[in-house]
């Protein structure tokens, strides 16, 4: 089956690499650039996985990932964390976050971390 990545990453450059390596992986992808147009794509269907950037224009992601984990629909879902700023992976994790990636980062690290996560579920 099919895994389905949910990517909240305002940068669209950024979101144009993350789906095109996932996709070349044979994920299933989702992309949101903001924290409104991912909880409205959740409507439609719920990820995997999610993968959250911290600085988005309409919130933070570490809260985002509070709220994720918050919910009964979502709180069983891996979420990864992804800042250029790592003052804010302590953060992220006691959010929540099952993993976190600092930005610049690798194509294979990030593909590793991803498929670690997804082999946990």
């Amino acid at each position: 089956m099919i895994k389905r990545i949910h990517v909240l990453e305002d940068d669209e450059d950024i979101r144009y690499i993350i789906g095109v390596l996932l996709k070349d992986e044979g994920y299933e992808l989702q992309l949101s650039s903001t924290f409104a147009e991912l909880k409205s794509k959740l409507r439609d269907s719920v990820p995997d996985l999610f993968i959250l950037d911290v600085m988005i224009p309409d919130g933070d992601g570490t809260d985002i990932c509070t709220d994720l984990k918050g919910d009964p629909f979502t709180k069983h879902i891996p979420i990864i964390v992804m800042s250029a700023n790592d003052q804010n992976k302590q953060k992220s994790l006691e959010a929540g976050a099952n993993d976190y990636i600092s930005k610049p980062f690798d194509i294979d690290y990030i593909v590793r971390r991803i498929n670690a996560q997804l082999s946990k579920s």
